[in-house]
C-alpha cells in the first residue's frame, strides 16, 4: 500500500510539472510574438559625441587569433544634450584583425564630466569593410558612480558608431565616437 501511495504521489507531481511547463510554454510563445513586434524597429536616443585623440599604433603582431595591435587613447572631449567633459588620457583600444579581415575593437577608457564625475567606458566594436562600404558598430558598457547624477547611465544599453575623419594639416589623430541609448 505504501508503494501505491508513492506511485500515486509521483504521478500527480509529474502531471503537475507537465501542466505548469505547458502553461509556461504557451505564455512564452505569446510573449515572443509580442516581443518580435516590439523589437522589430529599435529606437535610440543620442547621448553624446566624443572626439577621442589617439596615439601611435603599437603593432604586437600575429597571434593565434589574428593580428593584434594597440592604440593608446591620449585625451579628447565629449558633448551631448545633458553631459559634457573630457576624455582622460591613459585608455587603450586593443584591436584584433581576424583572419577573415574583420577587426574587433575593445577600448577601455575614462570620461570626466565638466562637474568632476569620472565614468568608465568599455567599448566593444566590429569593423567590417565590405565591397564599397564601411561598417563599424559597437556596444558600450558604461559605469557611472551610483551616487552621481549620471547613475541613469548604469541602467540602459548603449550602441555606438565610429567615424574616422580626414585630418587637417598639423591636426592630432582622433576618431569620433557617437553614443546612443537603446530605448
Amino acid at each position: 500500500m505504501r508503494n501505491n501511495l508513492f506511485k500515486n504521489w509521483l504521478l500527480i507531481a509529474l502531471l503537475s510539472l507537465f501542466v505548469s511547463r505547458a502553461t509556461i510554454g504557451i505564455a512564452q510563445n505569446v510573449n515572443s510574438t509580442v516581443n518580435e513586434r516590439q523589437y522589430k524597429d529599435f529606437k535610440t536616443e543620442f547621448m553624446w559625441d566624443a572626439k577621442v585623440k589617439i596615439g601611435e599604433m603599437i603593432n604586437v603582431g600575429n597571434s593565434k587569433r589574428g593580428v593584434r595591435r594597440i592604440i593608446p587613447i591620449t585625451g579628447g572631449t565629449f558633448s551631448g544634450p545633458n553631459i559634457k567633459g573630457e576624455v582622460l588620457p591613459g585608455g587603450e583600444d586593443w584591436q584584433l584583425v581576424r583572419p577573415d579581415g574583420d577587426t574587433e575593437l575593445y577600448a577601455r577608457y575614462l570620461l570626466k564630466t565638466d562637474d568632476g564625475v569620472v565614468i568608465q567606458i568599455i567599448n566593444s566594436a566590429l569593423m567590417h569593410i565590405p565591397d564599397g562600404g564601411f561598417y563599424v558598430k559597437s556596444v558600450l558598457d558604461i559605469e557611472a558612480p551610483l551616487e552621481s547624477k549620471y547613475n541613469y547611465l548604469n541602467q540602459a544599453i548603449f550602441l555606438g558608431t565610429l567615424t574616422m575623419p580626414e585630418l587637417k594639416s598639423g591636426e592630432e589623430p582622433y576618431v569620433i565616437i557617437g553614443v546612443y541609448k537603446l530605448l
